[in-house]
Formats: C-alpha cells, structure tokens, sequence
C-alpha cells in the first residue's frame, strides 16, 4: 500500500513530464520550419536561366527540375506548346531549338541556357500565317487542333532537315538520294501522333509547302 506523500509526489511527476511533452509537440513544426529556412540542402536548387524565345531575350528564375514544356506553359504563357503525354511519346509539346526539333516535355530548362527557342508562336500570327500554318489551313491538316502546334513546328523542321540532308533514323537512303515523297514524310513526321487520323491532310499540306520551296 503507498503512502499518500508517495502517491501525491507521482502524480506530480507526470504532470511536469506531460506539459513538457505538450511543449516540446508545439515547438517541433516552429523548430522544422526554422531548419528548412536556414538549411540549403532543404530547399530546391534553382537558377537563372536566359533564353531567346521567339526572337525576345528572355530571363528566367526557375527551379532546377523544370521542364522547358512548363518554364514556356507556365512562366512563359506561350501555351500553343501543348502537354500532351508527357513521356515524350505523342510530340504535342514540339518546338525547335537551335534549328532542330525537340521534346520540350523530355528536356529541363536549365539545359538551354543561351539557347534560341521558337514555339508555334513564333512561326506565324493570324494576320501572318507561316506557310506551313497556312497550308494545314488549306487541307484540313487538323480536327481536334491539339496536336497542330507540334505537328506544324515539326513539319517545319523536316523540310529543313531534308534541305540540308540530314538522314532520317530509318529511311537514311531515301535522303542520300535526294528523294522527297510521302514515305519520307511520314518516316520523319512519326513521332508526332494525331489521334483524329489527320496523316493524309498533314502530308498534302507538308508536300506542298516543301514544292513551293523547291
């Protein structure tokens, strides 16, 4: 049997063991929250990232993991560039940099530092069609239209790539020859997928645009 001064002095104990448990529950989220402030390796890295974008110089503070689909969607609003898959499958988020098209969804941002970027805005207005906007205007090259900025900037880019040679991944030989036909349009433009069916129209307007340039 305890005594009632044993008793009394226990009951004293938890009750200073429980506020200072409540205390020290109160101050952990204060005392995390101080951390993340002060320790570096807690917050993203990021950086500075200067672009030129469709003629403009453009600078950027972006967090390191950015895509280049987001930093043009998101801190751009250059939203023509469209998200489509986002594994670099269907190619609505095709733009070309440097001359040369890309995923823009595969590739971060910070990649391109001082690179030249043109998206389906940079191609042509309303009032100023590109002669590719304005030869899938002509043929139908779209229903559902998501698919049309990477499909018209890839477009693009094919003919320039056939102009100055450069071998397709399977049809190489079709390019040593110096042979433009539909097979080798179609061979170039595979990575960008229409879910409508649009290939037919995609490929008259394609075939025109590259007759008109000889």
């Amino acid at each position: 049997m305890h005594c009632p001064g044993h008793l009394e002095l226990s009951r004293r104990d938890l009750l200073i063991a429980t506020a200072a448990t409540s205390v020290a529950i109160s101050a952990a989220p204060s005392l995390a929250h101080a951390q993340n402030q002060t320790s570096p390796a807690a917050r993203p890295a990021s950086s500075t990232v200067n672009l030129t974008v469709n003629g403009s110089p453009r600078s950027l503070d972006l967090d390191n993991r950015t895509t280049l689909l987001d930093a043009l969607r998101e801190h751009l609003h250059l939203t023509g560039t469209k998200k489509g898959c986002d594994h670099g499958q269907c190619g609505a988020c095709t733009v070309i940099v440097e001359g040369r098209r890309i995923n823009s969804c595969l590739s971060l941002a910070v990649m391109h530092e001082g690179d030249e970027i043109t998206t389906i805005e940079g191609l042509g207005t309303p009032e100023d069609l590109h002669p590719m906007q304005a030869a899938f205007v002509k043929h139908d090259g779209f229903q559902c239209g998501y698919c049309t900025p990477g499909q018209i900037c890839s477009a693009v880019a094919v003919l320039a790539e056939i102009k100055s040679g450069m071998p397709s991944h399977v049809s190489a030989d079709l390019t040593a020859a110096a042979e433009f036909s539909e097979m080798e349009v179609r061979e170039r433009m595979s990575g960008n997928i229409c879910r409508c069916g649009a290939y037919p129209n995609i490929v008259e307007a394609i075939t025109e645009v590259a007759g008109r340039q000889g």
